[in-house]
């Protein structure tokens, strides 16, 4: 063990498994925020990468700043069409000149933008039905001085911020985070008529869950109102199933209830997406880094997809104080739930938080003072790798929303 300061105690209050009501939402991938935390994220790991390689040591960048400004469009059974294309900004800040070389970070940008677009929106036609613009103003002098470290191999925090962790999931996160992530996996590869912007809200109020799911139906895939009315059956079977093989609480699954046939009114899209009529996007403004949003338990509310991942505290340190809960709840016997709070002080190495902190609730029977030691020896360890968060975000291993 080490000198860093490491807190173990009791969580104050009850563990969120035993709160009478819990919320938990899921923004999906093609929610408009969801898709400017992606491209924000794929520009991110497409400038490092170009850096590593060009110079072996990521520069100074961010570019968690991206904005959607929504289009318009007509959709209509068998196929409607964009009338104004959805906008996208991508500012930030980025390294464009670096030891006598001329650095192309827009252009590096662009690329990543129309890549990430590609693979995930395949409606979506880059420069038809969407325009993506880049400003990317240069790294700030000061925050440059924080990577000159004089050879240190921590890199100094860039900020005094901190980040919170925590596992494992309750029940009905499990069910929002997989609902979600089901529907837009192997369910729209088999069922195309689902598009990518799917949000799921659940409540649960004792041992009732409530799943409110609202997925954009895509207007190319259905003749009538017959076949949406099979769409959302089949939607709201798939995840009451799901939610089955989860929890053994009582669920009710709910897909797209504004709609009103009678008005004529239907979740029905061109694209995939309500960035296509009139929903703006923003970076940050969606899931917190464990890909959800949980008004039950601590969160940071620190944008993290885009940021720098080799001394940005408002990314490493959500990203690993997540990493660090699942790691002891998976070695440590005798815990229910774990909360982490790591905290940075602007300019001191990454790996010695000012503080990190852990509130446990444990199991009948076990104290935190039986375990505590335990659970310090493994922050202390996660601590010591920090450098591996920024190894596994540049190569794709962990996500940011």
């Amino acid at each position: 063990m080490t000198d860093r300061n490491i807190r173990v105690e009791p969580v104050v209050g009850r563990a969120v498994e035993d709160q009478e009501v819990e919320i938990v939402e899921r923004k999906g991938l093609g929610h408009p925020d969801s898709i400017c935390d992606g491209i924000a994220e794929a520009v991110s790991k497409a400038l490092a990468r170009t850096y590593l390689e060009r110079f072996g040591e990521v520069l100074h960048y961010n570019t968690d700043e991206t904005q959607l400004v929504a289009g318009s469009a007509a959709p209509t059974f068998g196929g409607g069409e964009v009338l104004e294309p959805i906008y996208l900004l991508i500012t930030g800040r980025a390294t464009k000149k670096y030891d006598g070389q001329r650095i192309p970070a827009e252009t590096i940008a662009l690329r990543a933008a129309r890549e990430y677009l590609a693979e995930n929106f395949p409606e979506l036609d880059f420069g038809t039905d969407v325009v993506v613009d880049i400003k990317l103003g240069e790294g700030s002098g000061d925050l440059q001085d924080v990577f000159d470290d004089e050879g240190r191999r921590i890199p100094m925090a860039n900020d005094t911020s901190f980040g919170v962790g925590h596992a494992p999931l309750t029940e009905t996160e499990q069910v929002v985070l997989e609902t979600e992530r089901q529907l837009n996996g192997h369910y729209a590869d088999e069922h195309p008529v689902v598009g990518p912007d799917i949000k799921v809200m659940g409540k649960r109020e004792g041992d009732h869950i409530d799943v409110t799911v609202a997925v954009a139906i895509i207007d190319s895939y259905v003749d009538g109102y017959d076949d949406y009315d099979d769409a959302v059956a089949g939607i709201r079977e798939f995840v009451s199933d799901l939610a089955a093989d989860i929890t053994d609480r009582e669920v009710r699954v709910h897909v797209n209830t504004a709609d009103d046939y009678d008005e004529g009114s239907i979740y029905l899209t061109t694209t995939g997406t309500s960035a296509e009529q009139g929903d703006d996007g923003s970076v940050g403004r969606g899931n917190r880094a464990n890909g959800l949003i949980t008004p039950n338990r601590s969160m940071s509310m620190e944008a993290t997809s885009g940021k720098n991942p080799v001394n940005h505290i408002g990314k490493i340190y959500n990203l690993l104080s997540t990493q660090i809960a699942e790691s002891v709840v998976a070695e440590v016997d005798g815990i229910r739930e774990i909360r982490i709070r790591l905290l940075s002080q602007i300019g001191e190495p990454i790996d010695d938080p000012h503080v990190a902190d852990a509130s446990l609730v444990t199991e009948d029977g076990v104290s935190v003072g039986d375990i505590e030691n335990e659970v310090s020896r493994i922050i202390d360890r996660e601590l010591a790798d920090v450098t591996s968060i920024t190894e596994r975000v540049i190569e794709g291993e962990l996500t940011t929303f």
